[in-house]
């Protein structure tokens, strides 16, 4: 099995310089697609702090390991980078280069090659050489302080926020754009650079329209979509759960109160100025029944109102079960790969690559005779 199997990308090679966060999730969203993923991992390892065989990161991959600090280590991975549509690295800025697998180098040797670079800070500006954590990035990109309640620390999104979503899916986005200039007439190669304080930033472009136009507050818990809006947001129920609100159109809004009860008995949605009442009346009204009570209340309804899960509830929730949002793939429960094709369906395939498991295999499929399993070097 060469490929993680019969995505719209079945084809693409792609060689990925072991890293953590956001370049190995970028690599799963491709080989979730279809691509031959190539994870060069070093010996020793640089993954997360878990037994390999949960970083489901790094499903639908193969692994080799090389040494790029060894003499032979980049002349291996530039042979590989010869037969590859992609490379992904998440090293700081210059340090591929050091390496001696930096854009020029792999360029020379496949000018069609799209280089994809995965960063924090960018390759450039004054913070580009300083480490740093997704929740630095969304900090300074105004992203952090807009979450959360108004009289509280900004609430921390995981690392969903930056890492992934201004990470990942940018980098994703930009490689499959370069992969589409490569392809029409005179396309060539080039060098991605993704950082994640611009894809963060990028995120927040309907926010900042709002803003100069007068209907965004700069400030935590005072808009329509922030949780300072009472019918859009998270009330407590009487056994210590969640249901999430959303009832933001009018039609919706009032199936919604209808439904909880208070219909005829809190101010118009509109009164901006009661809008304290009108959040209390809908709190205390959900603190009278549990999550499991006011779910069946709501359900089959337009009120837009959802129990709010943890991880391991969601899989058992009835649309994604019936959806198939959820999959087991070697004992273990994890999201199904996203978005889904018509006619060229991405499946989870391959469990977890460990490092180094697939050298020979890799290098036999992709002709590439100068890198051998460990043993045999």
């Amino acid at each position: 099995m060469t490929a993680s199997g019969n995505g719209p990308l079945a084809g693409v090679r792609v060689v990925e310089l072991a890293g953590i966060g956001p370049g190995p999730f970028a690599a799963m969203l491709l080989a979730d697609l279809g691509a031959d993923v190539v994870r060069v991992d070093r010996p020793g390892g640089a993954g997360l702090a878990i037994d390999p065989a949960y970083d489901l990161t790094n499903r639908n991959k193969r692994s080799v390991l090389i040494d790029l600090k060894s003499e032979q280590g980049p002349g291996q991975v530039l042979d590989l980078v010869e037969r590859a549509d992609v490379l992904i690295e998440g090293y700081r800025p210059g340090v591929a280069e050091r390496l001696g697998v930096g854009p020029d180098e792999c360029l020379a040797r496949n000018p069609r090659l799209v280089y994809g670079r995965m960063t924090g800070w960018g390759q450039d500006g004054p913070l580009a050489q300083r480490a740093g954590h997704d929740i630095a990035y969304i900090a300074v990109t105004g992203t952090l302080g807009m979450i959360g309640k108004p009289d509280e620390p900004p609430t921390v999104p995981a690392n969903l926020v930056g890492d992934y979503a201004g990470g990942s899916l940018y980098l994703v986005i930009g490689v499959l754009a370069a992969l589409q200039h490569v392809h029409t007439p005179g396309g060539t190669g080039q060098v991605v650079d993704a950082a994640i304080v611009d894809g963060a930033a990028h995120l927040a472009t309907m926010i900042h329209g709002m803003m100069a136009a007068g209907g965004w507050q700069d400030r935590r818990g005072a808009n329509l979509l922030d949780g300072g809006c009472p019918f859009y947001g998270n009330y407590e129920t009487a056994d210590g759960q969640y249901m999430a609100v959303g009832a933001l159109e009018q039609q919706f809004y009032n199936t919604f109160i209808e439904l909880l009860g208070i219909e005829g008995e809190v101010p118009a949605r509109k009164d901006f100025d009661r809008w304290g009442e009108l959040r209390d009346a809908v709190a205390a009204r959900f603190r009278t029944r549990t999550r499991a009570q006011w779910t069946a209340v709501f359900e089959g309804s337009d009120a837009c109102v959802a129990p709010v899960l943890s991880l391991r509830e969601a899989p058992a929730h009835p649309h994604l079960a019936a959806r198939g949002t959820f999959v087991d793939h070697g004992g273990i429960t994890q999201p199904a790969p996203a978005p889904r094709f018509s006619a060229t369906p991405g499946a989870v395939l391959r469990p977890p690559a460990q490092p180094g498991a697939d050298t020979a295999e890799v290098a036999r499929d992709w002709d590439v005779s100068s890198i051998r399993p460990q043993e045999e070097c």
